[in-house]
Parts: structure tokens; C-alpha cells; sequence
């Protein structure tokens, strides 16, 4: 019997539940993680509100990032033993002082990582991995707009791309996160509740545009970020933190300059097995180097996921934010 949050019906915060479940000895292929930290990500309020379907239905326990401790391994399982500590980004169920897990979505961390930094990052890192070095490979000389530039994903991807080479405009909305975006790698910082992005990415860019925008704010900004892109640049949304990307016509698409446009997901990038190792290996790489600073801002008792989700859907948070059990 463990602790863990569970939602009986999708609405608001208040329907986050803190209650006993059952968690049940591995099976094959499974590891048993008592967890030492847990991240909140946005994707995590979509499954509460219900914009994005529950595999299993309700009630469901949310949260799909983690950091702890193997406390049992299932039959089959070589690569694990009790005692390793270890991360992992995958599926439903993180909001919970134990839970199990497949074996193989599970990634051994390195010494040099702590536990709630882990917890903070796997989801938020390899998302900022897979959209820089496989969606839209940066490289020197490119420039790329990050909207929520503050944010979890933001603040790693604004250090990461400033590291390849690129320069880097970021959004955001008040002066204080502005001062945060430009000691994580922005180069440029627009206020959005300020200033027009649009026009401000075109001054300046000289007129140019960018290379590649990284959307993750969805209805509030995509179609102006359709027109920060030079010719044959490209749209990458991946979120819709102010609600979901009305229907267009796709022949915008030709009309603004023959764009791309891509709705990737970690989940795809990561699905195999060596695709895991990939972003996994390229995350702790940049942090472990000191090129990427991995900062945990909030933290709450696992009891208080309610506050959480209160504070990440109110843009209160900057960073990362965990749970703790």
C-alpha cells in the first residue's frame, strides 16, 4: 500500500485525490521504484482536464516523470537491481510514493545527478533533446524563437541552443522571467504583454526571420508564429498551454513561404528502446558537463498536487517543480 494522487472525474485541481492504493509486486519485466521525487509537467493538467484521453479511463494517477530507488525487479529483468537509483519519463502514474514500471523505460542515473533534479528534468530534458538535436537539428549561425522561453522546457533549451551555436529569441510574460530567459541563453527577450513578438522578431532579424519556431503555447501565439519564419522555415508545436490550435487551411502554409510544420511528442522519439538511450544519454551529457543547469524552483508534499497544478496553469512557476512523497 503506498500514497498517490488520483482523479475520479476530469475538472480542476480540486479533483486531485490523496489516497492509498495498492501497488503489487513486479512482474515479468518490471521494476518495483520507491520514489525519492516526482515531476509536474503541463501535460499532466491535459490528462486531468480530459483534452488528452486517459489510456486505462478513470480513475487514472497521473504524472509521467520520476527519480528513486529499485526497490524489486520482476522475472527477466537483468539490466536492474535493488539499490539502483533511477529516472524515467514514461506513460501515467508518477503521482504515487511507489509505483511500477517497465524495466526497460527505466534509465540508471549517473552519480553526478541528484534525485529531484532527475525528477525535474528526464521529461522537460529529453522533450528539449529530441526538438534541437532530431525534430530541427540546430546549428551555428541558425536562429530560433522559443515561446515560454522561463518555462521548464524553456529554460533548458534556451542553454542548450545558445551551446550549439544558434541565436536565441526568446518569449515571455513579465520582466522578472525575461531576467531568468537571458541567464539561461537568450540572446533577445520579448514580453509578450508588452510587445508585438511578431514585429519584434522581424526588427530583430533584420527581416530575415527565423530558421525554426518552438511552440508550446498553441492557440495564443500560433499564427503569429507562422510569421516569424523565413521561407522554407519551420513551425514546431508542441504544446498548447493556452488551448488548443483552431482548424486552418493548410495552404498557409504555401502562402507564408512554403513552411513545415511538425506536432512531435517525446513519446514518439523515445518509443524504442535505443531511442530512450539516445535522448536519455544526450540529457545527462549537457547537464553533467555543466552546459545545462538544471534548476528546481518549486517543490510541494505529494499532497499538495493540487497547489501545483493551481500554480503551473496560473504561470507561477518558473523551472522545474516536483513532488515529494
Amino acid at each position: 500500500m503506498t500514497k498517490a494522487i488520483r482523479i475520479h472525474e476530469h475538472g480542476g485541481p480540486e479533483g486531485l485525490r490523496y489516497e492509498d492504493v495498492e501497488t503489487g509486486q513486479p512482474g515479468p519485466g518490471q521494476a518495483l521504484v520507491r520514489h525519492t521525487a516526482i515531476g509536474v509537467n503541463f501535460i499532466d493538467c491535459y490528462y486531468r482536464t480530459g483534452l488528452y484521453p486517459a489510456p486505462g479511463g478513470l480513475p487514472l494517477i497521473p504524472g509521467g516523470e520520476g527519480a528513486g530507488v529499485v526497490e524489486a525487479v520482476g522475472e527477466g529483468v537483468g539490466s536492474l537491481k535493488p539499490g539502483d537509483r533511477v529516472a524515467y519519463s514514461t506513460g501515467l502514474g508518477a503521482y504515487a510514493g511507489e509505483r511500477l514500471v517497465a524495466a526497460d523505460r527505466l534509465v540508471k542515473l549517473p552519480d553526478a545527478i541528484a534525485d529531484e533534479q532527475a525528477a525535474g528534468m528526464m521529461l522537460k530534458g529529453m522533450t528539449a533533446e529530441y526538438l534541437l538535436q532530431q525534430t530541427f537539428k540546430v546549428k551555428p549561425g541558425d536562429t530560433i524563437l522559443f515561446h515560454a522561453a522561463a518555462g521548464g522546457v524553456g529554460l533548458i533549451a534556451g542553454q542548450w541552443a545558445s551551446h550549439l551555436g544558434a541565436t536565441v529569441i526568446g518569449t515571455v510574460g513579465s520582466p522578472e522571467k525575461a531576467e531568468r530567459a537571458r541567464a539561461h541563453g537568450y540572446r533577445h527577450v520579448i514580453d509578450y504583454r508588452t510587445e508585438d513578438f511578431v514585429a519584434r522578431v522581424k526588427e530583430i532579424t533584420g527581416g530575415k526571420k527565423c530558421d525554426v519556431v518552438y511552440d508550446s503555447v498553441g492557440k495564443d501565439t500560433f499564427a503569429g508564429s507562422l510569421d516569424c519564419l523565413r521561407p522554407l522555415g519551420m513551425m514546431v508545436s508542441f504544446g498548447q498551454s493556452s488551448g488548443a490550435v483552431p482548424p486552418f487551411s493548410v495552404n498557409i502554409l504555401s502562402q507564408k513561404g512554403s513552411l513545415f510544420l511538425t506536432r512531435p511528442t517525446l513519446f514518439t522519439y523515445t518509443a524504442t528502446r535505443a531511442g530512450l538511450e539516445q535522448s536519455a544519454n544526450g540529457l545527462f551529457d549537457v547537464v553533467g558537463r555543466g552546459i545545462v543547469r538544471i534548476e528546481v524552483n518549486q517543490r510541494y508534499a505529494l499532497k499538495d498536487a493540487a497547489q501545483a497544478h493551481r500554480d503551473l496553469e496560473g504561470r507561477r512557476t518558473t523551472g522545474a517543480t516536483v513532488l515529494l512523497p
